[in-house]
């Protein structure tokens, strides 16, 4: 269990450094809007409208790997043994013993003299 919850985080760190670095590498659709205007040919206003490029389908394929392994991550995360005996209350009290009870401690000599309501 242990050496699959390994690699399942080592896949979800690994897709998450290359779908940062995949999307500092893209251009958004507004930086060929400049172009539009006269410094460039730009085949429409807001950019291309063609079908997705290679970067932009192996993000949304990056994204879903991520998506998938912090699913299962936290799936396998919560999955708990069941105990060994009934309930956690009697599984905490084999553990920690229950300190003794403390004696009241008498009030100090000055309290004695305030009255109460």
């Amino acid at each position: 269990m242990n050496v699959m919850l390994t690699i399942l985080l080592a896949v979800q760190m690994l897709s998450a450094i290359v779908m940062v670095g995949l999307i500092l590498v893209q251009h958004g659709k507004g930086a060929d809007m400049g172009a539009a205007f006269g410094s460039g040919g730009s085949g429409s206003l807001f950019g291309a409208s063609g079908s997705a490029n290679f970067l932009s389908r192996t993000t949304a394929v990056l994204a879903t790997v991520f998506f998938v392994s912090t699913l299962a991550l936290a799936y396998f995360g919560s999955a708990r043994p069941a105990p060994a005996s009934g309930s956690v209350l009697e599984n905490a009290a084999l553990v920690a013993p229950v300190p003794a009870a403390v004696a009241p401690v008498a009030p100090a000599s000055g309290a004695a003299q305030i009255p109460s309501k």
